[in-house]
């Protein structure tokens, strides 16, 4: 091991405490005020004061009311590149605290892993990069600029990232590490994902004189089925990607009618898709044979129907050689000791909206078990989050002074 990085381990760590402690999910349920506890802003505050402390000028901007990007750039008036650090401030809910062993927000250490809700999915990542970047700038002068950017809505629509991909700022990025819980992995490549609403129009009848309606229900039932066939033929076809598997097309809701009227036929059925692609799939060619199978089953029917794409990110693929990936690598190996694991991000990330908008290369890269997101017990080692630090100082380093 070659790198040698003074991180101030302990605040670090209680930083991540700090930040666990703060319920960061967004409730849906109106009203929110900008103090309310069901947004990001507490947390997104917790941040910009940790970098005002630092000497730091944080942008805090509303994205929408009450849910702040937190956006910190760092420069010594030295030319050379920008390299981007990338968290959110997000979690999602908990779901019911029965299903734990340990109260959600109680970011307690024990036998070295710090517990709780968002400890790896990704407040122990988004602390990391803090606080590995502050272990650069305490080492002195640097060429080119890092930003450090705690974005919110990472868990939904990623609100903050296609925000953040719309400024100038991300126009003059040369490469982004997204802090996401990769257990060391090293991920170029991420799944695309398209979300996907079906709608078939039928005609309301009597339950007894269904040959006065048409009931859309078995017509949706059929594009379903079409669907999952069509899911057979991508992956035959494509085969199992090395670092992602396979392309799925998932229904994940089916709604018609009201459970209440038994004997009434509805007016429309709805289904939502979760669609899951490799780099293998063009979205484009993949929506228009969805759209075939959906008017066709429909013609059939004598039925109407559309499918409305409600967001389209398509797949990650960051060349290996990238001199953002280049740079991660070789400091996992300077910090580590090894060389590190290639792996691939099942789900999206802010990446993945800060390639589609703002063509930026990004890897994922960060402390934690890559299952863990979204599970009752969440945890993180205590030791990652330490050397994800020094592995994020050493990429900066390296990807500064080896990309002027």
């Amino acid at each position: 091991m070659t790198a040698n990085w003074d991180v101030e381990d302990d605040e670090l760590i209680g930083f991540v405490q700090q930040l666990v402690r703060i319920p960061s999910v967004y409730d849906t349920d109106p009203p929110h005020s900008v103090q309310s506890p069901h947004t990001e802003a507490e947390a997104a505050e917790a941040v910009a004061g940790k970098m005002r402390e630092w000497g730091w000028d944080p942008t805090v901007e509303d994205v929408v009311p009450g849910r702040p990007n937190v956006v910190a750039v760092l420069d010594c008036g030295i030319p050379g590149p920008t390299l981007m650090f990338e968290g959110h401030t997000d979690v999602v809910s908990p779901g019911s605290h029965s299903d734990w062993s340990f109260p959600p927000y109680c970011a307690e250490i024990r036998d070295g892993r710090l517990l709780g809700r968002g400890s790896a999915d990704m407040k122990g990542g988004l602390a990391a990069a803090m606080y590995g970047v502050r272990a650069l700038q305490l080492q002195g002068e640097f060429p080119g600029r890092i930003v450090v950017a705690a974005l919110c809505d990472e868990e939904g629509m990623m609100l903050g990232a296609k925000h953040f991909a719309k400024q100038p700022l991300a126009k003059e990025i040369d490469g982004v590490v997204v802090c996401e819980p990769e257990d060391y992995e090293v991920c170029a490549v991420s799944k695309g994902a398209i979300r996907l609403r079906v709608t078939v129009f039928g005609k309301m009848a009597h339950g007894a004189m269904p040959q006065h309606g048409r009931n859309p229900v078995p017509v949706a039932a059929r594009m379903i089925v079409r669907l999952a066939e069509l899911q057979d033929q991508l992956q035959q076809r494509n085969g199992t990607h090395e670092h992602l598997g396979d392309d799925y097309i998932t229904t994940t809701m089916i709604q018609a009618g009201d459970l209440d009227q038994l004997n009434v036929i509805p007016a429309r059925a709805v289904f939502l898709c979760d669609i899951r692609t490799t780099p293998a799939v063009d979205h484009d060619d993949l929506l228009f044979q969805i759209r075939q199978i959906v008017d066709e089953t429909a013609l059939e029917s004598d039925c109407k129907a559309e499918a409305d794409v409600i967001d389209d990110r398509p797949p990650v693929d960051t060349p290996i050689d990238s001199p953002v990936v280049s740079a991660l690598v070789q400091a996992h190996v300077n910090v580590v000791g090894s060389q590190p694991a290639y792996g691939g991000v099942p789900g999206t990330t802010d990446g993945t909206i800060l390639v589609r908008d703002a063509a930026l290369h990004s890897v994922v890269y960060g402390p934690g078990d890559k299952w863990i997101a979204h599970q009752a017990d969440e945890w993180v080692g205590v030791d990652d989050v330490k050397t994800c630090a020094r592995v994020y100082a050493e990429t900066a380093s390296i990807f500064l002074n080896e990309a002027r």
